[in-house]
């Protein structure tokens, strides 16, 4: 009996992959970053934990609404795009049979075999066919606007939180060393698991993150450091 070979591909996961870990990453170098260059003042653990809430929902919120309002553009663009090739197809399938015959023969068929799939496949589904090898849209790629801002705000809130945590068992003068080295070892992590879950070098996203995250961090508390000594 034959045996079915399945492979195993990572495209189907960009779009929460892409949101879950724009949130996460940006919740712990936001927030850690605030939370190291107030830190870096004369103000209480108390009243940095204070600002540290306030910086999580406050990012939480604008991470929702600017994937909602990116992802939602994408939509709208994909829609009208769709739209002007219904209206296309309506008018002259001729033109666009031979358009998707050409794109085929583009990719390599001949032409007869590329004219003959593009009669099977509009036949099948017209616009599905378009909207796949002519726009390149195809499901696993829909934008869901919702989805990505909830998305984004839940692992924004779980990166901050996690930040959080470590400034309250930091102990007493050494907040910014461990609030720090602890963001950036949540950096590395999330990096690691990011790349294995999209099938991507993992040493590659584990330096950019932690990388951007360290140079973050460290400016944010040399402002936080010279603002305090105006003070």
């Amino acid at each position: 009996m034959p045996r079915h070979h399945f492979e195993r591909h990572f495209i189907h996961r960009a779009g929460w992959l892409r949101a879950a870990v724009l949130g996460a990453n940006d919740g712990i170098v936001s927030v850690g970053s605030l939370l190291v260059g107030v830190a870096a003042t004369r103000l209480t653990r108390a009243q940095i934990l204070v600002v540290g809430v306030a910086g999580v929902v406050a990012g939480a919120m604008s991470m929702a609404a600017g994937e909602y309002v990116s992802v939602s553009s994408q939509a709208d663009s994909e829609r009208s795009d769709l739209a002007r090739e219904q209206r296309e197809l309506a008018s002259d399938v001729a033109h666009e049979r031979a358009e998707l015959a050409g794109i085929y023969v583009r990719r390599g068929l001949t032409p007869a075999l590329a004219k003959q799939v593009a009669v099977q496949l509009m036949a099948h589904d017209a616009l599905g066919a378009h909207a796949r090898d002519e726009l390149g849209l195809t499901p696993a790629l829909k934008p869901r606007p919702v989805q990505a801002a909830l998305a984004s705000a839940a692992s924004f809130t779980t990166g901050a939180v996690l930040s959080l945590l470590l400034l309250g068992v930091a102990p007493a003068g050494q907040l910014i060393p461990v609030t720090a080295a602890g963001s950036l070892l949540l950096l590395a992590l999330l990096g690691a698991v990011a790349a294995r879950a999209g099938g991507a070098p993992i040493l590659a996203a584990v330096v950019r993150v932690t990388l951007w995250g360290a140079v973050a961090m460290a400016l944010t508390a040399a402002a936080g450091s010279a603002f305090s000594s105006l003070g």
